[in-house]
């Protein structure tokens, strides 16, 4: 038998061994998801049919509870308020980790691995205790206020920031920065220098290089460290409640309220798979065109 006979013949041997490999690795995830997103989704979908959440109607299926929300424009505007405050979180986060993802690529040298490090470190610590240290920051007593105070630009301690809008963007985006920047880093190691070699041999400017070259291949970790912020942000609720303010609720809230003040769950379970597919359209929408192993890094 022939070298190519025997190799057309261990090729399905192969590619078998690929599959077994990966169902493999896939299972415990699979399951997982399983477990604890589908599962859990499905029931969500069912409560939402159900008349009541306790007592005799909880069986009862109906459609009042959809009927309920097509009607209340204050929580479709509040829908759309915290979709455009996660845009505009993502959007910042997004242009503050670029230049830190670049700098740490191209410019760090052997130290990127401990800058990235310390990047992520304050991430190590609990969301809780972050959100709650820019809540002393934004306040009367905090680092803003007192550089008003000693500049002379205000007479009386106040929490100019607090209980806004802005402390919301501000508290998420810092938050969020280290884990935009991960995806970006990412995306700029997988460049191959010699790329950038050759541009600047054909007499392309540094600028030339980072808008033609760097830039479009950069962009399926941008995208992925845009969409590691926008999805969860949505629904976030512990900031808007700690720092938020009545001006800064957010949709969040809102759901969160339905489950655990109204004990309205079919209520609450309308809005919150509202709001899943909404940022499903908008995710699909926004990644048309990217490839899912370019966003993996394969």
């Amino acid at each position: 038998m022939s070298t190519r006979s025997e190799a057309l013949l261990a090729r399905p041997a192969a590619q078998l061994e690929v599959r077994q490999r990966i169902t493999v690795l896939l299972t415990p995830p699979g399951l997982w998801l399983l477990l604890f997103f589908v599962i859990p989704l499905g029931v969500m979908a069912l409560f939402s049919f159900r008349a009541a959440s306790f007592g005799a109607q909880r069986q009862v299926f109906t459609l009042e509870h959809y009927q309920r929300f097509l009607a209340d424009t204050s929580a479709q505007r509040l829908l759309w308020r915290s979709l455009l405050i996660a845009l505009e979180t993502s959007l910042i986060c997004v242009v503050l980790a670029f230049p830190l993802a670049y700098f740490l690529s191209f410019r760090a040298g052997p130290s990127r691995l401990m800058l990235l490090t310390i990047l992520v470190i304050p991430s190590w610590t609990s969301f809780l205790l972050r959100i709650l240290a820019w809540k002393v920051l934004l306040g009367s007593s905090g680092i803003f206020n007192s550089l008003l105070l000693s500049l002379g630009w205000i007479e009386e301690a106040a929490p100019i920031l607090l209980f806004s809008r802005g402390a919301v963007i501000i508290t998420l985006v810092y938050i969020w920065v280290p884990f935009v920047a991960l995806p970006i880093f990412a995306g700029l190691e997988r460049i191959n220098r010699h790329l950038l070699e050759a541009a600047e041999d054909l007499g392309s400017r540094p600028w030339q290089i980072f808008l033609e070259v760097i830039l479009p291949l950069s962009l399926p970790g941008v995208l992925a460290g845009f969409l590691s912020v926008f999805i969860p942000t949505v629904g976030e609720y512990v900031t808007p409640l700690l720092v938020g303010g009545v001006d800064g609720i957010m949709y969040g809230n809102l759901v969160q309220d339905q489950f655990a003040r109204a004990l309205n769950w079919p209520l609450g379970s309308v809005m919150s798979l509202v709001m899943m597919l909404v940022v499903l359209v908008l995710t699909f929408g926004l990644g048309r065109g990217v490839k899912v192993t370019d966003l993996a890094g394969v």
